[in-house]
C-alpha cells in the first residue's frame, strides 16, 4: 500500500482550514496543520480535527517552517495563515504586512527544499480596487505577487482570490457572525439589541465550504492558474440582517438595531463584486450553498452554543446540509 499524501495547512484552527482539513481527510490525505504557538484554538477547534496532526508555529518562522517542510515533505501545501481581520491590520500594520506578505514569500524560499510541492495561496479580493488601501489588503497583494513569481520560475503555485464567505465557524469578530450570534440570542431573550456601523455595503457572499473545495480543485488541476472564488451575487448587509432575523424567527430587525458610526472602516469599499465564470470553466466548479442556507446554518448554531453552553461540537458542522434556508 502506497504512503498517503501529505497536505500541510497553514492556520488550520481558522473557519478554512478546518474545512479544508476535513475535505483533505476524506479524500485519503495525511494531513498536517500548523497554528499559532499558545492559541487557544487549538484545543477549542479540536473537535473538527481529529485525524489532523498540530504543529504549533509561528507563521513568520521562517527556519521553522523549512525545518517541518523538510520533515514531512508534502506534497500540498495550503497557506491559509493570515491576519485575517481588516479592521485589525489598521490597528497593527507592521503585523499584517508580516504575516500576509512576508511570511508567504519566505515559505515559498522554503519549499526549494521540495521543488515537486503544490502551494496555494489565500489571497483576497479585498487587495485591489477600492479596499486595497489596508495593510491586510497591502500584505495580501506581497503574497500574491510572490506566487506569481515562483510560478514563472517553473513552480507549482497558485492564489485563490477569495470573495467574503462564511460558515458557523466564522469568528465572532466578523460581522455576519456577529449578527447571526445577536439574532440567536435576542430570539433566546439572551441579549436585547445589535449594534451595527454602515450598512452600505454590497458583498459576494459565499460559503467557506465552497471556497475550499475551489482551493482543492486548483491543486489538483494539471496545469496552475490564479482563480477568483466568487458566487457571482450581490448582497447587502442589510439583506444579511433580515436573513438572520429571519432564521431566528424574528420578522421585523430594524425595531432590534442601532448603528455606530465608531464600528466603520477607516477605508471600505461599497461594492466588491465576484466573477465565477473563469473558474467554472476551468474546473467546474460551483457553489452549492446560497447565502440563505449558509446564515440560517449559523444561526441554528449560534442557537445550540447559547443553549447548551459548548462553543464547538464536530456535529455543527452538519447544520449546513440539514437547516433549511431562511425565507
Amino acid at each position: 500500500m502506497s504512503a498517503r499524501p501529505v497536505a500541510l495547512v497553514t492556520g488550520v484552527t481558522g473557519q478554512d482550514g478546518v474545512h479544508l482539513a476535513r475535505l483533505l481527510v476524506a479524500e485519503g490525505c495525511r494531513v498536517i496543520g500548523t497554528h499559532r504557538p499558545g492559541s487557544p484554538a487549538a484545543a477549542a477547534m479540536r473537535p473538527y480535527l481529529r485525524e489532523v496532526e498540530l504543529v504549533g508555529l509561528d507563521l513568520c518562522d521562517e527556519e521553522g517552517f523549512a525545518s517541518l517542510v523538510r520533515d514531512v515533505r508534502p506534497a500540498e501545501v495550503y497557506n491559509l495563515a493570515a491576519m485575517s481581520s481588516v479592521g485589525q491590520s489598521w490597528q497593527e500594520p507592521e503585523a499584517a504586512m508580516a504575516l500576509n506578505g512576508a511570511a508567504p514569500t519566505a515559505m515559498l524560499r522554503a519549499l526549494e527544499a521540495v521543488p515537486q510541492a503544490r502551494f496555494l495561496q489565500a489571497a483576497s479580493a479585498e487587495q485591489s480596487g477600492e479596499a486595497a488601501a489596508s495593510p491586510y489588503a497591502r500584505g495580501k497583494r506581497l503574497g500574491h505577487e510572490a506566487v506569481v513569481a515562483a510560478r514563472d520560475s517553473g513552480r507549482f503555485a497558485v492564489a485563490a482570490v477569495l470573495h467574503i464567505h462564511e460558515s458557523p465557524l466564522r469568528r465572532p469578530t466578523f460581522v455576519v457572525r456577529k449578527i447571526t450570534r445577536a439574532a440567536a440570542a435576542i430570539s433566546l431573550g439572551r441579549q436585547q439589541r445589535l449594534t451595527l456601523g454602515s450598512l452600505g455595503i454590497r458583498r459576494d457572499w459565499g460559503a467557506a465550504a465552497d471556497h475550499v473545495r475551489a482551493m482543492r480543485l486548483m491543486l489538483a488541476s494539471d496545469t496552475p492558474a490564479d482563480h477568483e472564488v466568487a458566487t457571482g451575487v450581490l448582497t447587502s448587509l442589510s439583506t444579511v440582517v433580515e436573513l438572520a432575523f429571519a432564521a431566528a424567527g424574528i420578522s421585523d430587525p430594524w425595531t432590534l438595531v442601532d448603528f455606530d458610526e465608531a464600528l466603520e472602516r477607516p477605508v471600505d469599499a461599497a461594492v466588491l463584486a465576484g466573477d465565477p465564470a473563469p473558474l467554472r470553466s476551468a474546473l467546474g466548479w460551483e457553489p452549492r450553498h446560497s447565502l440563505a442556507e449558509t446564515v440560517a446554518a449559523m444561526v441554528a448554531v449560534d442557537r445550540e452554543r447559547l443553549v447548551s453552553g459548548v462553543e464547538e461540537a464536530e456535529h455543527y458542522l452538519d447544520r449546513l446540509r440539514t437547516s433549511p434556508a431562511a425565507p
